[in-house]
C-alpha cells in the first residue's frame, strides 16, 4: 500500500470512529437531530404570548435545526385567518391562548394529527377527545379580590354568585377579550345555553368591564371594584416584577368543579394543508415534550405544564388542588358565546 493509500485509509478510519462516538455518546448537533427535516422552515400563526412563543421557537430550533417564520396575534384574530384562507393558509402549526378558537378550527376541517408523539406527550385530560389537537399549556380561571375591602368570609363561593343584585357594580371582567369568552364557553357547557344567558345579563348589569385582564386587575388593586375574573398568572406575572398593580390583590381559587374553576387549555394543532407536516408534528412534540414544558416551569409566562409529566412553578397551586371541573375542549363553542354575550348586550 502506498503512502497516499494509507493516508487516505487513515483519514477514513478516523471519520468512521468519530461518527461512531458521537452516536454512542447520546449528543447531536443541533442540525442533525433535527434529522432529514434539519434546514426545513415552518410557519407558525402564534396567539399564544409573544414571549413564550419566542422561548418555545428559539429553544426548538436549537434542538432540531428547523427554522420558524412566526405570525402573532390573538385567538379570535388567528382563527378566523386560518377559516378564511382554508386549504391556502402558509400556516402549518397553530398555536392559542383558549381552546375555543382551535375548536373554530377544526370543525372547519382545518387540521391533521398533531403526531404521535405529542399525543403521547400529554394527558387525555388536557386535549381535546377528537384528537386533532393537543394542550400545550393551561391556566386557572380566578377571582382576584382587594384585600383591603374583602375578607375571604365575603368571597363569592361560585362564579354563578356574582349574577347577584348584591353584586352590583362591585366587579369586573374583560367580556370582549377570548380569556373571558372562553371562561363563559366552560359556563355554558357546565350550566347549558339558558343559564349562561342569564349570568350574562346579570353581568352586564353587576359588572364593570375593562379591555384586558391587568387592566382589570389594576382596576381591583387600585379599589375601583373589589374583584375581577381573571386567569392567574396575571397576578403571578406582576409579582415577579414590581407588584405594583397586585399589591392589594389576593386571589381566589373556586374549586369543588364550579364555573369558576375552569381550567382553560392552551392548543396546538399541525394544518392539513402544511407542506411540511413531519417538522411541524415534531414542533409539537418537542413544546409538549420535557423540554419544552419545562419552559412553562421556569420561565415568566406562570401557566401550568400539562405535558410530559413536568411539574407546575413551584409558587403556582398545583393543578390537582384546583378541583377543576372536567370539560372536552372540543365541547367548547366560541360562536355560541358571542353570540350569547352580543344579545346580551356584552359585545
Amino acid at each position: 500500500m502506498n503512502r497516499r493509500i494509507r493516508l487516505i485509509s487513515a483519514v477514513a478510519a478516523t471519520a468512521a470512529a468519530a461518527l461512531t462516538l458521537a452516536a454512542c455518546s447520546g449528543t447531536a448537533s443541533p442540525a442533525s437531530s433535527g434529522g432529514d427535516l434539519a434546514g426545513q422552515t415552518i410557519t407558525v400563526y402564534n396567539a399564544q404570548h409573544e414571549t413564550l412563543g419566542k422561548e418555545w421557537i428559539d429553544a426548538f430550533t436549537k434542538a432540531t435545526g428547523i427554522k420558524v417564520q412566526v405570525r402573532n396575534g390573538d385567538d379570535t384574530e388567528m382563527s378566523q385567518q386560518l377559516i378564511q384562507e382554508g386549504d391556502r393558509s402558509p400556516a402549518d402549526v397553530f398555536l392559542t391562548e383558549n381552546s375555543p378558537s382551535m375548536t373554530a378550527v377544526e370543525k372547519a376541517g382545518l387540521f391533521t394529527s398533531p403526531g404521535d408523539e405529542a399525543l403521547k406527550n400529554v394527558p387525555t385530560e388536557y386535549r381535546p377527545s377528537s384528537g386533532k389537537w393537543v394542550g400545550i399549556a393551561a391556566r386557572s380561571t380566578v377571582f382576584a379580590y382587594n384585600t383591603t375591602k374583602l375578607t375571604e368570609a365575603q368571597l363569592p363561593k361560585s362564579l354563578m354568585d356574582l349574577a347577584d343584585p348584591s353584586w352590583k357594580g362591585r366587579w369586573a371582567a374583560s367580556p370582549s377579550g377570548a380569556d373571558f369568552q372562553a371562561i363563559v364557553s366552560a359556563l355554558v357547557q357546565l350550566k347549558g345555553a339558558a343559564a349562561a344567558e342569564d349570568w350574562l345579563k346579570a353581568e352586564k348589569s353587576n359588572s364593570v368591564a375593562y379591555k384586558g385582564n391587568n387592566t382589570a386587575m389594576k382596576a381591583v388593586n387600585a379599589g375601583e371594584v373589589e374583584g375581577a375574573i381573571i386567569y392567574h398568572y396575571y397576578w403571578f406575572g406582576d409579582q415577579a416584577k414590581t407588584g405594583e398593580n397586585s399589591k392589594n390583590v389576593g386571589l381566589h381559587y373556586f374549586k369543588n368543579q364550579d364555573p369558576g374553576a375552569f381550567v382553560s387549555i392552551s392548543g396546538g394543532g399541525v394544518l392539513a394543508s402544511s407542506k411540511h407536516k413531519a417538522a411541524a408534528q415534531k414542533f409539537l412534540a418537542f413544546i409538549t415534550g420535557a423540554e419544552g414544558q419545562k419552559i412553562l416551569q421556569t420561565g415568566t409566562s406562570f401557566e401550568y405544564p400539562v405535558g410530559s409529566d413536568v411539574a407546575a412553578n413551584a409558587k403556582l397551586v398545583p393543578l390537582k388542588d384546583l378541583q377543576a371541573p372536567t370539560i372536552d375542549p372540543a365541547t367548547l363553542n366560541s360562536k355560541q358565546v358571542t353570540d350569547l354575550m352580543t344579545q346580551a348586550g356584552l359585545l
